[in-house]
């Protein structure tokens, strides 16, 4: 009966107002504050008296119990008791001495304490809303396909293996793989991705984004819980609540700082009248003074609305830093290694040359391959199928296809046999359109290949790339080249990096050095180390660390993770979907696109900039505070406005990075 009022009650507010308790006792102090200063102003002494109590009581309550919290649970002193201790300190003396208008300067302090907080906890609801608008990305329910019938289904309590069909324009409740239809899927509330993404039978799509024109019928890979988007609200609240730390250090330093603030003023309280002759009540106004300006609020807030304004932000365009150490830490990067494969490439092979023998057609020579590579599942071989689909080129027949391990494939197309793979694999078929049937065991050598093949065929190995020849019905019909495509934003990007103060680029790779070397000439990286195990390229990002100090790894994540560990922050390529980067790398970049990491790198320089100038700002505003109290030239309102004036500032000037 209890809740069911609490919460009929609770209704009858708006929702700002039970969103922002700070705001309503904000706004209640300051209507007290300024009753209680008619009232004395009238001559109501009594009645302006209790009004600023009343004032003190609402405006004070929460950093009075915050304060005294941490002082009985943790013996330690904070800046929300010393300025509880400031104002009740102006109303005792100003009950003392009948000075009721020091109650009013005690209101005020209270008054100006407390909007101060109002709005900081305003502005830091506006990072904590990008957690609850990811939250409310994702349906609560889901259309559940049960033997030809759709029901309704809450999200959690989805199973792996059912399926949910997601009819045009509807959010995507929770990830799974592709078993009917196609659509174009906008993924930028995960991924940033501004463009939509084509999606068909066996491809994943992610809760919370927003299928296009066509009806998907998806199937359940993972449970709920573990969707990308869970587990991006989890790493966002978890770098929510852990400090970086510069935090940690200025948490630490606050303890033993506030305790030398309160020794202090003691010594102000008592010392001035035995020593200059001042007056007692002069004297304690200024200790209570003291008391106000000296303490640290404004270096406290110096750092963490800043670093959780540049999560959030890069939250918003597909960059997870999983807390603000890493967003640290990407500010002082002075080097940055990278895996190739996946991450200057794009992991994924394409038919990069088509060179067919003289009087053989380019498309002839494409259509013989594809139609033998369809029955292997090699990526050489999907590779060319799809470059075949791409051209719109009809595949053939082909029967008795075997495989040879490490040498290629054969088979029998229009009746003659064909090969596709190595030379010397290849050219046993060709050699017997060479020696007719005289002497059908001597091989056909190279120096008998047309000039031009065998030219071209020295340049693309030289090049890095994989060479598979072709022959049929006993003739050497050309040869194509596979590779692995560096990413068109590769090369703008390392240019883009150096300009940014990044010392050096590396290339980390198992591949061969002709390989690694063509790549890392046509995308601009300093220096290339190649033929690394796993446990080489972490010995590579240790002689790294030694010459540069902070020095941050890119890669895919699973085959990179001891090298992404080793890092001094770790940056995963492909995070969408992949377990293994989220949980090994420090920073995902959800898009799968390179480019992004100059905008994470980008967002954690200006977050030291930020931070600098914050510290810089709080600094100079308690140094000129207390110079001005000890001049006698500042009273109790004009210090709490200088010193909460001076929190305010920096904590909205860390809150600019979640702006453009």
């Amino acid at each position: 009966m209890a809740d069911s009022v609490s919460t009929a009650w609770q209704k009858r507010f708006p929702d700002w107002l039970q969103t922002y308790p700070e705001a309503i006792a904000a706004v209640t102090c300051g209507l007290l504050t300024l009753l209680g200063w008619l009232a004395l102003s009238g001559n109501w002494i009594g009645v302006g008296v209790w009004v600023l109590l009343a004032a003190y009581v609402i405006g004070g309550f929460d950093s009075a119990r915050e304060g005294l919290t941490t002082l009985w649970q943790e013996r330690e002193l904070d800046v929300d008791l010393l300025m509880i201790v400031a104002a009740i300190g102006a109303a005792i003396l100003g009950l003392w001495q009948q000075e009721y208008y020091l109650l009013v300067d005690g209101a005020i302090l209270i008054l100006i304490f407390a909007v101060s907080g109002a709005l900081e906890s305003i502005a830091l609801h506006r990072t904590e809303r990008n957690i609850r608008s990811l939250m409310q990305l994702a349906p609560d329910t889901a259309r559940v396909a049960v033997q030809g019938q759709e029901r309704m289904v809450a999200t959690q309590q989805l199973q792996v293996g059912d399926r949910i069909l997601i009819k045009p324009g509807e959010l995507i409740p929770t990830d799974g793989l592709v078993q009917e239809g196609q659509s174009a899927v906008n993924q930028a509330p995960i991924t940033g991705e501004s463009i939509p993404v084509e999606k068909a039978i066996g491809d994943e799509v992610f809760a919370g984004t927003i299928n296009g024109n066509g009806a998907l019928t998806v199937e359940l890979h993972k449970p709920p819980e573990s969707s990308l988007i869970q587990r991006v609200i989890r790493l966002v609240e978890q770098a929510k609540t852990s400090a970086p730390p510069s935090q940690q250090f200025l948490e630490t330093f606050e303890r033993g700082y506030a305790k030398v603030i309160v020794g202090a003023g003691l010594l102000l309280a008592l010392l001035p009248p035995l020593l200059l002759q001042w007056s007692w009540e002069t004297t304690i106004y200024r200790a209570l003074i003291f008391l106000v300006v000296a303490s640290p609020c404004a270096l406290m807030a110096a750092i963490m609305p800043t670093l959780l304004s540049g999560i959030a932000r890069g939250a918003r365009q597909g960059i997870l830093f999983k807390d603000g150490a890493q967003l640290e830490t990407m500010g002082q990067v002075r080097a940055i290694a990278f895996d190739k494969t996946g991450t200057l490439t794009t992991g994924i092979l394409q038919v990069s040359d088509l060179i067919p023998a003289p009087g053989i057609d380019s498309d002839r020579l494409l259509q013989v391959a594809a139609s033998l590579e369809t029955y292997s599942e090699h990526p050489i071989a999907e590779a060319i199928v799809q470059t075949a689909h791409r051209q719109k080129l009809p595949l053939l027949p082909t029967q008795a296809v075997q495989a040879e391990v490490g040498q290629g494939i054969s088979g029998t197309l229009e009746g003659a046999a064909v090969r596709l793979g190595k030379p010397a694999f290849v050219l046993v078929e060709a050699a017997v359109a060479t020696v007719a049937t005289a002497t059908p065991t001597v091989r056909q050598t190279s120096q008998e290949l047309p000039p031009a093949l065998l030219q071209a065929s020295q340049r693309l190995e030289r090049e890095g790339k994989t060479v598979i020849w072709v022959s049929q019905n006993r003739q050497v019909l050309g040869l194509l080249a596979v590779a692995d495509e560096v990413r068109p934003t590769a090369p703008s990007l390392l240019n883009q990096l150096r300009k940014l103060g990044i010392n050096a680029t590396v290339m980390l790779t198992g591949d061969n050095d002709a390989t690694a070397q063509t790549v890392a000439q046509a995308v601009g990286v300093n220096t290339v180390f190649s033929n690394l195990l796993p446990e080489d390229k972490v010995t590579a990002i240790q002689q790294l660390q030694q010459q540069y100090g902070t020095v941050a790894m890119v890669g895919d994540g699973i085959n990179d993770a001891p090298a992404l560990a080793q890092a001094s922050v770790g940056i995963a390529m492909g995070g969408a979907g992949s377990d293994v980067a989220l949980e090994t790398a420090d920073i995902v970049l959800m898009a799968d696109r390179l480019e992004k990491l100059e905008q994470a790198i980008r967002i954690g320089k200006r977050s030291q900039r930020i931070i600098r100038q914050n510290i810089a700002i709080a600094l100079t505003s308690i140094a000129l505070l207390m110079v001005a109290n000890f001049l006698g030239e500042l009273t109790l309102p004009a210090g709490v406005l200088g010193h909460e004036g001076s929190t305010l500032l920096v904590t909205l000037n860390g809150l600019r990075l979640l702006r453009g």
